[in-house]
């Protein structure tokens, strides 16, 4: 099912910046159940959540919402998990990326295979995959689009906020009393598992210390 909306794709300009979510929202929403937002239960989430609630008048079916869970969460993580469900009214579904017995090894524990194999299971016949990336959050996002296509995976991804800043994030938030990670108010600009994780801008703070800068969700998938 190709986007309906044409027009979606020129909402760049700030003016535009709500009603460019709203719309690529409500183009992912037509696939229904065959949608899917990733949650990571950052402040985009808490934006996109809002706003998805608002589409389908609160009842939480307008797509379904999925997190993957890799058994070293913050327990803030966890905390702002709970927060979402009770504020939204939303079931999360959970996919396991998790190595129980396993030592840690760092990014690889969790970054890697397992991660990336948990995304699989959640696309699993999904033909709309909704994100919170950011143009903002780094060199490797710069060129997100609002809607693009996965010729591999052979589904659409929407990136709603494709061209907010985090101040437009913040914006929204407050002026929705929206829920929100706490860790945001203590420095972590992006947050992920405990273990590679510490304060910073951008996406700093994330595997600090290496070269890494995603976790490979997001990295192009090869045929």
């Amino acid at each position: 099912m190709p986007p309906a909306d044409s027009k979606v794709q020129q909402l760049t300009a700030p003016a535009d910046l709500a009603l460019a979510m709203t719309h690529t929202l409500r183009e992912a929403a037509r696939h229904r159940e065959r949608a899917v937002l990733l949650c990571s239960f950052q402040k985009e989430e808490s934006v996109l959540l809002d706003e998805l609630l608002r589409l389908d008048q609160g009842t939480g079916r307008a797509v379904r919402i999925a997190t993957i869970d890799t058994g070293v969460l913050f327990e803030e993580t966890l905390r702002t998990w709970r927060s979402f469900e009770e504020r939204f009214g939303v079931k999360i579904e959970v996919f396991d990326a998790s190595s129980p017995g396993a030592p840690w090894s760092g990014p690889d524990h969790c970054c890697s295979a397992a991660k990336v194999a948990a995304l699989e299971r959640s696309l699993a016949g999904v033909e709309g995959w909704i994100t919170g990336i950011r143009r903002e959050q780094g060199p490797s996002r710069a060129n997100a689009e609002l809607i693009e296509r996965d010729e591999v995976r052979g589904l659409w991804k929407y990136n709603p906020l494709a061209h907010w800043t985090s101040k437009d994030v913040w914006r929204r938030i407050h002026e929705r009393d929206l829920p929100y990670h706490p860790l945001h108010d203590q420095g972590y600009e992006s947050i992920g598992c405990a273990p590679c994780t510490q304060p910073g801008a951008g996406r700093e703070g994330r595997w600090a210390g290496t070269d890494k800068t995603e976790c490979g969700l997001h990295e192009p998938l090869q045929p």
